[in-house]
């Protein structure tokens, strides 16, 4: 009794399977990636900040800044199950809005202006940070 089953070999079947997860590597490799496209965003919109339409200055890079690292924090939160490594362009793009907001060399700077443009910097953090923090709490309280 209990040896009519020897002949038989153990097997699982795939539909009870989960799929294949992806190296570690590959995954470190991909969050990095989308960590230096965070750092492209953050550069490009401060850079088209200024943008007018005619004389009235229209920082519509903040608001596309803002959908870009929307987009970043979801696709990196296909590849990790962490919110806090999925925030990693969120991170990057902050600090490297930081980075900006110092002088350069020649006390050059990149954020001011007259009018709107003396609150920039702020807009661009407002705009380019709102949407991608809700992607973030949709994801943990959703």
């Amino acid at each position: 009794m209990g040896h009519r089953f020897d002949r038989r070999f153990v097997r699982q079947h795939p539909d009870l399977s989960s799929p294949p997860t992806n190296s570690d590597r590959q995954r470190l490799v991909v969050l990095a990636l989308f960590a230096v496209n965070g750092v492209l965003c953050a550069i490009a919109a401060a850079f088209f900040l200024p943008a007018r339409i005619g004389s009235w200055p229209f920082p519509i890079s903040a608001l596309i800044a803002g959908l870009v690292n929307a987009a970043l924090v979801w696709a990196a939160l296909q590849w990790t199950p962490s919110p806090r490594t999925a925030a990693l362009p969120l991170w990057t793009w902050l600090v490297t809005v930081a980075v900006l907001t110092l002088g350069g060399p020649g006390d050059d700077i990149v954020f001011g202006g007259p009018g709107l443009m003396d609150y920039a910097a702020f807009l661009l953090i407002v705009f380019g940070t709102l949407p991608p923090a809700a992607v973030l709490w949709r994801h943990v309280h959703g």
